[in-house]
């Protein structure tokens, strides 16, 4: 296998570190492993042998720092999975004054992967988004209301985040698959992880219950992601799609609608301050 640059955000504990430990194992060379804890990440780089950036997704500024990190140390990304993410129980804003949950799941990685799309253009790269069935069980996006503030919940604001990045990976294959970026969002299960450990969300609870041991382990939850990132994009999987267990999946009906791709895209950039052009189909 020729070797391949592979950047999994969120990737110090549960799927993202199982799928960095799979991919390595699977022959590839460079794994880049992007993580909140210093401590964690460090440990499953070293266990695999990969480079590692600590960077928090609820402060803007460092997304941005390891964009240009990435890009300067890595002028191929081959594939780029959008990991990080969770539940965050009550509502608080950012340092940038953004709704957590809204930041942490959408807009960060909608930041890194914009920032990085020439890179990923000439790489003729894969974005892979971790989504969740809570798309279909709590999302109910409003353009208006991105980050809830008339009506909040923990479960509202994290199914509509799971609904945005299935909204994001359409519109990206949308803007950018002539250039050569392919796109698929995934449910990776109910995985026995740390979800919510750190939240006041009521989902810590379940986690912790006597449930969990009907989860599946983050080895499982990880299949997916592993899958898109080793087949072929248009011959093993459809870009722009959402999946689970390998297969198509059936997201919220609103994950159906181009204009509210299309909407939330628009807004998203503005929120980071980014103007996008097309990319050279040619790259």
């Amino acid at each position: 296998m020729t070797a391949r640059t592979i950047v999994i955000t969120g990737a110090s504990d549960g799927i993202g570190a199982s799928a960095a430990r799979t991919l390595s194992k699977l022959g590839e060379r460079v794994v880049v492993v992007v993580g909140r804890s210093a401590e964690k990440t460090a440990k499953v780089a070293e266990e695999i042998g990969a480079d590692y950036f600590v960077s928090d997704f609820a402060e803007l500024a460092q997304v941005r720092q390891l964009a240009a990190q990435l890009r300067e140390k890595y002028p191929r990304i081959d594939v780029l999975a959008n990991n990080a993410g969770g539940i965050m129980g009550q509502r608080r804003l950012t340092v940038d004054g953004h709704e957590s949950t809204f930041q942490i799941n959408h807009l960060a990685p909608f930041l890194l992967t914009t920032e990085l799309l020439d890179v990923l253009a000439a790489s003729r790269a894969t974005v892979i988004n971790t989504s969740s069935a809570a798309n279909s069980l709590y999302g109910k996006l409003d353009l208006n209301d991105l980050e809830t503030a008339t009506k909040y919940s923990a479960n509202l604001a994290y199914g509509n985040a799971k609904l945005e990045n299935i909204l994001f990976t359409a519109e990206l294959n949308n803007r950018y698959q002539a250039a050569g970026i392919s796109t698929a969002a995934f449910h990776p299960g109910v995985v026995a992880t740390n979800f919510a450990a750190d939240t006041t969300s009521p989902f810590r609870f379940l986690y912790r219950s006597f449930l969990s041991r009907f989860m599946l382990s983050p080895e499982q939850g990880a299949d997916t992601l592993v899958w898109l990132a080793t087949a072929t994009p248009g011959r093993d999987w459809i870009s722009g799609a959402y999946y689970a267990k390998r297969a198509l999946a059936k997201a919220n009906k609103q994950a159906y609608d181009p204009e509210l791709a299309r909407g939330l895209w628009e807004r998203s950039a503005a929120m980071v301050g980014a103007e996008l052009g097309e990319l050279d189909p040619r790259q």
